[in-house]
């Protein structure tokens, strides 16, 4: 059950993320659930290099820095693209 919820959770920061950086018409489910994934991987270590604490389970806090991490992700998807 616990990896469902995990899925569950990346989609939502996905999307949110998707949304705040305007590519949600762009991009499907699938990609919000990976985004979301990786951006609460980079974004725990964001706040681990920032001394603050990583992502701690099914929270507020947590799913914040997945959604910080889910739009450094994306923003630096477009520096690479445009490039």
């Amino acid at each position: 059950m616990g990896i469902i919820l995990w899925i569950i959770f990346g989609a939502l920061a996905g999307w949110i993320a998707s949304i705040l950086m305007k590519t949600n018409s762009g991009q499907g489910t699938i990609m919000d659930i990976v985004l979301g994934i990786v951006g609460a991987v980079v974004g725990g270590f964001l706040m681990g290099l920032m001394g603050q604490s990583e992502v701690t389970g099914f929270n507020l806090y947590s799913f914040i820095v997945a959604v910080i991490g889910a739009v450094v992700i994306i923003y630096l998807g477009r520096l690479l693209r445009n490039r």
